[in-house]
């Protein structure tokens, strides 16, 4: 009994070796096939790395210099930029393709970090001086044409200007008495009816800017004859287009100054053919057909006497005191006239 288990056991015991033998060798053979392939990974991931970073190196050696450029340049081009860009995109591309074939790990950050460990430490962008184009002054848009669209209307200056205050009017002139300095200012044909209703009208500064000189173009007419017509046959809203009206003796006396509703209201006259004109000057019509009769000298003092007062009330304007103007001269060009008449004695407006 004793031989026999001694026997088995040693059967068993070589049994156990063989076995042993057998798993480490086995398992000997298992970790070396395994460590050679992780070093054939290990080995292939740093041959990608290497690859990817000759392939990215020129990258941000190249990029720095046009960044440079185009901080220091004060006009960028776009085209450059472009064919830049389109570089780039080329080699991206490039690079991409060859990357295709080993889609296991993507080295995007590690070659980020790279390059922003490779590249020097740029001052902020602010810390520069970049010389930035001047803002050119842009046109306003009220009365600039806009792109693409039609060219807007000019609108005439309608003569009448912001508010400027009144002018004061003037001192009321002497009477006649004992003392030598009361008789220095006298008229003969501006009444005191007409200089109370001259100095009552609320003239602005600056409102009136030229006095125009007309004739009736008839031998007879006075204010309310002239209102008339202009009123019903000519369809003026306000009637009167004077504003003082000056008879020669057939209707009203030689030499008679009437004061017409435009000055008293202080609206524009309609004895000009210009808006912008009427709205600026004031009309003096003498009553006759100057082209066959000529004015009484009546008229003519009492005109000129009517235009130094006028002068006086209505203050000086930009260019100095109103200027003195026949209808023929001051009417526009496209709509030609002869008032005062080719009998007018035009060497009269030069005393004023």
């Amino acid at each position: 009994m004793i031989p026999s288990r001694a026997l088995l056991r040693s059967v068993a015991v070589v049994r156990f070796r063989i076995w042993l033998a057998t798993a480490l060798a086995f398992g000997a053979l298992l970790t070396g096939l395994l460590r050679a392939q992780v070093n054939e990974e290990k080995q292939r991931d740093q041959s990608e790395e290497t690859e990817t970073r000759a392939a990215s190196t020129p990258k941000p050696k190249k990029s720095p210099t046009p960044k440079t450029k185009r901080r220091h340049t004060p006009t960028p081009k776009p085209k450059t930029a472009k064919k830049k860009s389109g570089a780039k995109k080329s080699a991206k591309s490039k690079s991409a393709q060859n990357e295709e074939p080993k889609p296991r790990k993507t080295p995007a950050p590690q070659v980020e970090e790279a390059r922003a460990a490779s590249e020097p430490a740029a001052p902020p962008p602010r810390a520069i001086a970049v010389p930035t184009p001047a803002p050119s002054p842009q046109p306003k848009p009220t009365r600039t044409v806009s792109a693409g669209g039609q060219a807007q209307v000019v609108i005439e200056k309608s003569g009448i200007e912001e508010d400027q205050g009144f002018e004061p009017p003037p001192s009321a002139p002497p009477r006649r008495g004992f003392w030598p300095w009361s008789r220095s200012v006298s008229y003969r044909y501006l009444t005191s009816s007409v200089i109370e209703a001259i100095r009552r009208a609320p003239v602005k500064r600056r409102r009136w800017q030229f006095i125009v000189v007309h004739n009736s173009g008839t031998r007879q007419g006075n204010a309310r004859v002239f209102d008339y017509y202009h009123k019903h046959v000519r369809r003026m809203q306000n009637g009167l287009a004077y504003h003082f009206v000056i008879g020669n003796g057939t209707s009203t006396g030689n030499g008679q100054i009437e004061v017409g509703d435009r000055w008293r209201r202080q609206i524009n006259g309609g004895h000009v053919h210009s808006d912008y004109l009427n709205n600026i000057s004031l009309g003096i019509c003498l009553v006759g057909d100057f082209n066959r009769d000529q004015p009484t000298r009546a008229q003519l003092d009492a005109c000129e006497e009517l235009i130094r007062y006028l002068r006086d009330r209505c203050g000086k304007t930009e260019r100095g005191t109103i200027p003195v103007k026949p209808h023929r001269e001051i009417n526009p060009p496209r709509w030609p006239t002869d008032c005062p008449g080719d009998d007018f004695p035009y060497s009269w407006f030069r005393r004023f």
